[in-house]
């Protein structure tokens, strides 16, 4: 393998808790205001099942498929995802972005093995992220939300930015790694034929083998993991 992809919220960045959080917020309101009497709030697992890793966008309208809701017109899902995207970046501005500690040792030992590192994410606020936790330094190539807008590319679960990120990288994908926390994202890397595909499953386990059936070659619960020694 000579380059790295990175999906960046939850794999370089503890910025995922921000995303969540915010689309809680953002969904509860919604709901409760469409059927007071028959409010279910959004929860953590409806985040990994329908949110995390997809556009905005989609994932307003995968989740709300999945509680049946489908006569929302576009307008309503941009109200919905942009009242998150401010919701976050509120956030981010007042709480400021973490990077994993295991996740800079990885960036650095990459780096220094030759290894060429892109980043890849559905979010739109790519550049604010790795700007705000002074990860820009590592990053060749970024392809974010807004690459996936202006192209016509379909977000992940399609493999189509991850395939943008290696050819920007000049590679085929088959030379290059995916890291990846989310199993929309661990799926597109699988259908691009990446050459490795590393999940990190940042939550107790939970994730484990429905990544390794989604195509993940290693899980792991923190890069510092794949730092020798």
């Amino acid at each position: 393998m000579t380059v790295a992809l990175f999906d960046l919220d939850g794999v370089l960045t503890s910025t995922a808790v921000l995303h969540r959080s915010a689309w809680k917020r953002a969904f509860d309101a919604y709901l409760r205001e469409r059927d007071p009497e028959g409010f279910a709030e959004f929860t953590a697992q409806d985040y990994l099942d329908y949110v995390d890793g997809r556009p905005r966008t989609d994932g307003v309208r995968t989740f709300l498929a999945s509680r049946g809701i489908t006569d929302v017109d576009e307008a309503t899902v941009e109200e919905i995802g942009t009242g998150k995207n401010e919701m976050f970046l509120t956030a981010l501005e007042s709480e400021g972005v973490t990077p994993y500690p295991g996740s800079v040792r990885y960036l650095e030992a990459a780096k220094a093995a030759g290894l060429r590192i892109a980043v890849v994410t559905s979010s739109k606020n790519g550049e604010a992220v790795l700007e705000a936790a002074d990860l820009s330094k590592y990053v060749e190539i970024r392809v974010d939300g807004l690459d996936v807008v202006a192209r016509g590319l379909n977000g992940k679960p399609a493999p189509d930015s991850f395939l943008l990120g290696a050819r920007l990288m000049g590679v085929e994908p088959a030379h290059a790694a995916v890291f990846e926390d989310a199993i929309s994202g661990v799926t597109a890397a699988a259908a691009g034929n990446f050459g490795y595909i590393v999940a990190i499953d940042r939550h107790d386990g939970e994730q484990t083998e429905a990544m390794r059936a989604a195509g993940a070659s290693v899980v792991v619960a923190d890069l510092d993991e794949l730092v020798p020694a």
